[in-house]
């Protein structure tokens, strides 16, 4: 589930949810019965009422107010037979057309609680599943060879499902043939390095204390003939899969449900979700971000786990591996072995993931080139101090200015205390900082990764770099709108102004940009062609049986919805929702082959105008011709520039080209060149153009390190080289 918001969460009382109720005729009240309920499948009082819930919540709260009907079931059903069995690897042709004897009842069954679509697939699901148990577990036992010129089609959306048991058989042949064959090039490397080490220095310092076990089997490792890697690559391989299957027959009732419901709300917009009372609880923690564990949001794709976004400050952020767009597809803890999560609930993978701090998790990740890496993280508490804003004061060479550069990883703000921390509050200390340094003669705020937060900061942030006047425009479901303002005619900074933007800077930090490219107040820089495009805002109904009037003893916790509730818009009348923000000057992006946006996603809202408000521009003539020509010829001379170009079309093509082979000196030939690839595009060494500065107030260690970890970052960043020239431009044109 993707946790961003842009917007204040809202508050619906029961009372509310009663008027609501009281429209319907009594009868229109109790659930109705659809059709015969399967002995297997006979639904609890919860499930009765949870439907009929919901879709009161989804027709008269949610921004577009759909009614759950046919049209809507139809799209359901689709989205519900991916969910069951998202890479094709179970269900034949026949028993999809099977099911689709429910493709328009699913709307009458989330009303009415009598869910036989999920009795009916999980009977034909549990058959097919036992079925290719049987025949993986054998079929691992067996010597497989590595010498043939097929090929395993790794991306499920370029398969259909199989017509008999014989094309079943057939595609998990070749499933297994390529697992193993990965499995035994991994023990042959580590083979490798155990008998002829590299000395890496950097690997030295953080290396940890292995277990006694864990150095048995390096030993053993050591002694195994070509026979015998191949041996216990099936092993492993096996073992994985006794664990899949294992978690498959013991799949819960509520991750069947969870399927179903989240089915149909899905079809309403991406970021409308059911959260079951466990989610719920989970959501919350990561809200008020007080977890031990990784710090890496997640949420479900198909049958994977993927990184949604890695949390500033956390033991993910530090390690720097992991990263937003990878798919988890095992977790080991410390040196046990990995349990394989694919097709297993992201509340289940979660349990996994999280633990003591201080302890190793091991996660097995696919990276968006397609390369499988094992990424070891030592978990902690989430420092929510590194996902604050960070300032620094910037200097080229050959310059006698400094430039004063402000980070937001996100629009954070307490909800809870009107006198707590707030990201715009944090950027105005960090201007009248500035203004005491008279060398300051320019701004960079960096949004770059930041998915959004509080709407309320977004304008306040605004208004600091403006006299006047409104910053974005909000409609809700009913279709009346509200204008959020900058109320206050002080400006914090009228010195040249550059908004650093790229793909994953999402919602509020759209706002930002958006409004500073309106007003022509800033220069709005960006490593993509524009930003994620998401406009619309979500809130939190929790308490649904409470709000429903039902004593929580008669049906247990319903859990929560998330739901799309309003849209933003541009003081000039455009959405950002889709569309994004264009930077005015676009400067190569390393994730341009990684398919992302708000328009990539299932059932996305479209975009949407209004009327556009007034407002004054900036009196001032940014000169973005000019500046954007200075640039280009910059950037085509710049030598990490070109290295970040190279580097999108070596993965563009890989990205294109998904299918593997399955033959051993192919393989090995495959990931010779992807590993050289990779240390060729890899940047360690500091620009060295440009300085960096940051507060030398007395720190502690820790806060020691992270200055550091900051200022190295941003060293070897050339997209803050090249703003620090946009700059120099626009100082100079000034």
């Amino acid at each position: 589930m993707k946790l961003l918001f842009a917007g204040l969460i809202v508050v619906l009382t029961s009372q509310s949810f009663a008027q609501l109720m009281s429209k319907e005729k009594a009868e229109d009240k109790k659930p109705k019965l659809i059709g015969t309920i399967t002995p297997e499948f006979n639904p609890s009082p919860r499930e009765m009422i949870l439907g009929n819930i919901l879709e009161k919540f989804l027709t008269n709260y949610h921004y577009e107010r759909k009614q759950v009907d046919n049209s809507v079931s139809e799209k359901a059903f689709k989205l519900y037979l991916e969910r069951l069995d998202f890479g094709k690897q179970f269900l034949l042709k026949s028993d999809v057309d099977e099911l689709s004897n429910y493709k328009f009842k699913m709307d009458d069954q989330f009303k009415s609680g009598n869910l036989t679509i999920v009795s009916v697939s999980n009977k034909i699901l549990k058959k097919r599943q036992a079925y290719v148990k049987d025949f993986v577990l054998k079929y691992l036992d067996k010597n497989i060879t590595y010498n043939g010129k097929e090929k395993y089609q790794t991306d499920p959306d370029k398969r259909d499902y199989v017509k008999n048991l014989d094309e079943l058989k057939k595609r998990w042949e070749r499933a297994l043939t390529y697992e193993t064959l990965i499995q035994y090039l991994e023990l042959k490397d580590e083979q490798e390095e155990m008998l002829n080490p590299k000395k890496d220095k950097k690997k030295d310092k953080k290396k940890k204390k292995e277990t006694a076990k864990a150095k048995k089997e390096k030993e053993e490792l050591k002694k195994l003939s070509d026979k015998q890697l191949r041996a216990k690559a099936r092993e492993k391989v096996k073992k994985r899969y006794k664990k899949v299957f294992k978690r498959l027959v013991e799949e819960k009732r509520d991750d069947r449900l969870d399927k179903f419901y989240n089915s149909v709300t899905r079809v309403y917009d991406p970021h409308t979700h059911y959260l079951m009372p466990e989610e719920k609880e989970d959501f919350d923690i990561d809200m008020k971000g007080k977890l031990q564990g990784i710090g890496a949001l997640l949420r479900e794709e198909g049958s994977y786990i993927k990184v949604e976004r890695i949390i500033p400050g956390s033991a993910s952020w530090k390690g720097k591996e992991l990263e937003a767009g990878d798919i988890i597809l095992a977790v080991g803890q410390g040196s046990a072995d990995p349990v394989d999560i694919v097709d297993m609930s992201i509340r289940d993978a979660v349990k996994l993931i999280r633990g003591e701090k201080d302890t190793e998790v091991r996660l097995t990740v696919k990276k968006q080139s397609g390369d499988k890496k094992v990424i070891s993280i030592i978990r902690d508490v989430v420092v929510l101090e590194e996902a604050y804003v960070k300032g620094a004061k910037l200097k080229l060479n050959e310059k006698d200015f400094k430039v004063g550069y402000i980070n937001v990883p996100k629009f954070y703000r307490d909800f809870d205390d009107d006198e707590g921390r707030n990201c715009s509050t944090d950027v105005k200390n960090e201007l009248l900082k500035f203004k005491k340094d008279p060398k300051v003669k320019g701004i960079i705020l960096d949004l770059r990764g930041n998915g959004g937060g509080a709407l309320k900061d977004a304008a306040l942030m605004s208004g600091l770099f403006i006299e006047e006047g409104p910053i974005v425009q909000v409609k809700n479901h009913e279709g009346s709108k509200e204008k959020y303002s900058d109320d206050d005619d002080e400006i914090y900074n009228s010195q040249p102004l550059i908004v650093l933007v790229d793909r994953f800077s999402a919602s509020a930090s759209e706002i930002v940009a958006a409004a500073m490219q309106d007003y022509e107040r800033a220069v709005i820089v960006g490593s993509s062609k524009k930003t994620h495009g998401k406009g619309t805002v979500q809130a939190i109904i929790d308490r649904l049986g409470a709000r429903a009037g039902i004593p929580i003893n008669k049906i247990g916790e319903l859990g929560a919805i998330k739901i799309t509730i309003q849209m933003f818009f541009r003081v000039n009348g455009g959405s950002t929702q889709f569309k994004g923000v264009v930077p005015d000057i676009i400067l190569p992006d390393q994730f341009e082959y990684f398919e992302s946006g708000e328009e990539s996603l299932d059932y996305a809202i479209p975009y949407q105008k209004v009327k556009a408000v007034k407002y004054k521009k900036w009196d001032k003539d940014l000169n973005l011709d000019k500046l954007k020509s200075a640039s280009e010829k910059r950037v085509a001379k710049n030598k990490l520039f070109k290295k970040i170009q190279e580097s999108v079309e070596f993965y563009t093509k890989r990205k294109e080209d998904t299918e593997r082979t399955l033959n051993l000196k192919e393989m090995i030939a495959f990931k010779e060149e992807t590993k050289k690839k990779a240390e060729e595009f890899k940047v360690e060494e500091a620009i060295g153009s440009f300085t960096v500065e940051t507060d030398s107030k007395k720190r502690d260690e820790v806060e020691e390190e992270r200055a550091k970890e900051f200022k190295e970052g941003l060293a070897k960043d050339p997209v803050i080289e090249e703003s620090l020239n946009i700059m120099s431009d626009m100082i100079k044109n000034s």
